[in-house]
């Protein structure tokens, strides 16, 4: 069901109920069931109209970085993916070296002092392109 009151109405119904009008003539006035009623006071009791308008743009903004977040968890997958892939195909190619023969994440933790995965990999795929 499609939201019908926006911010500014459901405070002014909220600054009513606080004049002293009972709860379940205020919700028989203005259409709305006791429930959402008190979801809205949990909600945006004691908000001013432009803190619940900066409380809508918060949520936005984060549904917008959760969403940003699952999109490059799962890339970091994908290229572990990847990597995992080239890793076993290069062991078979590497011949006797053992260092060839570790898995990935053996020869991350083995990477010298301040080198990451990340520097270490992008120096394998410009020496082999």
């Amino acid at each position: 069901m499609a939201k019908r009151k926006s911010e500014e109405q459901i405070i002014a119904v909220l600054k009513e109920s606080e004049s002293g009008i009972k709860t379940s003539d205020l919700c028989r006035n203005h259409g709305i069931s006791e429930t959402t009623f008190y979801k809205w006071k949990d909600k945006f009791g004691g908000m001013t109209v432009s803190e619940a308008r900066r409380l809508k743009g918060l949520e936005q903004e984060n549904s917008r970085l959760k969403q940003i977040v699952a999109d490059l968890t799962l890339d970091n997958r994908a290229l572990k993916e990847s990597t995992q892939k080239t890793g076993r195909a290069q062991d078979e190619t590497c011949g006797s070296r053992a260092r060839c023969r570790q898995p990935w994440a053996q020869r991350a933790s083995s990477l010298p002092a301040g080198r990451s995965l990340a520097f270490d990999l992008r120096l394998r795929f410009a020496s082999s392109g």
